[in-house]
């Protein structure tokens, strides 16, 4: 198995990266976290990898931090969970975010992945919850904030795939009327966009 690569940042596309170590290209799809966090083209990087091997193809799953690719993994154990959402979940939320709405059976937090609806995240809570119940969280996340200002968006009439391509990426360190108003200006740009 391949877990990680480090070399040359050769090419950057949408939905992944080509990595040059020791003269050979590997790509590796990415989430757009990993992707937005990598330096310029020709500079060195280390993804730490997962290799999904089917029947008919090989392919290579590539994270910025260790965490990430360690949820991975606990995702692809659960039942009906492919690497493409499994990438969507970890593109959508960090690691320890996904860990807590898991752990705290925030069903409505998952919903905001895009592909996954309320039944879907109730089997994945249930599958996956003794899973990370284990493992402690890294990072400070407020699972109960992000509900709060998951609320206050709808209540203002946007609908969860909005609310979902925004809330990612606000800074869950910030207050709760901050992150609101920092999802409003993310949620007027794409609407404005």
């Amino acid at each position: 198995m391949i877990g990680r690569l480090r070399g040359l940042l050769v090419a950057k596309r949408p939905d992944g990266v080509v990595v040059d170590v020791g003269g050979v290209g590997y790509e590796a799809n990415v989430t757009t976290r990993t992707l937005a966090a990598l330096p310029s083209i020709g500079e060195e990087i280390v993804l730490h990898t997962h290799l999904y091997v089917r029947e008919d193809a090989l392919t290579l799953f590539g994270f910025s931090d260790e965490r990430d690719q360690e949820i991975f993994r606990i995702l692809l154990s659960g039942s009906g969970i492919g690497p493409k959402v499994a990438l969507a979940m970890l593109s959508s939320m960090t690691a320890d975010e996904l860990h807590t709405v898991i752990v705290a059976e925030d069903v409505d937090g998952l919903c905001v992945v895009p592909g996954i609806g309320k039944r879907s995240a109730q089997k994945i809570v249930l599958e996956l919850k003794p899973k990370l119940s284990g493992l402690s969280v890294v990072g400070s996340v407020s699972s109960p904030t992000r509900q709060q200002v998951r609320e206050a968006l709808e209540g203002l009439g946007y609908g969860a795939a909005e609310i979902g391509s925004v809330i990612g990426e606000v800074d869950g360190e910030l207050s709760v009327a901050e992150q609101i108003r920092t999802a409003l200006q993310a949620l007027g740009v794409k609407r404005n966009g």
